[in-house]
């Protein structure tokens, strides 16, 4: 046996990351779930990218607006959360929009969570949220366990 301590995670929320999937709205369940079940508070992350980020993926970017893009976000969280919960949601829920790369945020997020929940896939796309390639990079590079929803 060994004398050396364990490190553990720091905070005591259960941080889940939506993107509308299917795969996603079940990571969001689970978490409802787990928090619940461990006295701990709830809080939803959406991410989304500035449309200039594409021009490096597709080499041009569209006259598209980032507020556009915040806003569709924002969109899709409320949905999200109202088909999971309705309109009886967890009483430490909180939600966030954060702008960026969404594996490079949720990495930076999990210093202080107590878990980390993704789902397996997600929808790709304009709001930056691969969560195949994203629960990948976060199971090798988060602070906290990281639990990866299948549907």
């Amino acid at each position: 046996m060994s004398d050396t301590p364990i490190e553990t995670p720091t905070g005591d929320r259960i941080l889940v990351g939506v993107d509308g999937s299917d795969h996603s709205k079940e990571a969001l369940r689970e978490a409802a779930r787990l928090a619940q079940a461990l006295d701990a508070p709830l809080e939803v992350i959406a991410c989304w990218q500035d449309p200039a980020l594409y021009a490096t993926s597709y080499g041009y970017v569209p006259e598209l607006d980032p507020e556009a893009f915040q806003a569709d976000a924002r969109h899709m969280l409320q949905e999200t959360l109202q088909e999971v919960f309705g309109e009886t949601r967890p009483a430490r829920l909180s939600t966030r929009l954060l702008r960026g790369r969404a594996a490079e945020l949720l990495v930076e997020e999990s210093r202080n969570a107590r878990m980390l929940v993704v789902g397996a896939r997600g929808v790709g796309g304009v709001l930056g949220m691969i969560l195949g390639s994203v629960s990948s990079a976060l199971v090798s590079h988060a602070h906290c366990p990281v639990l990866v929803v299948r549907r």
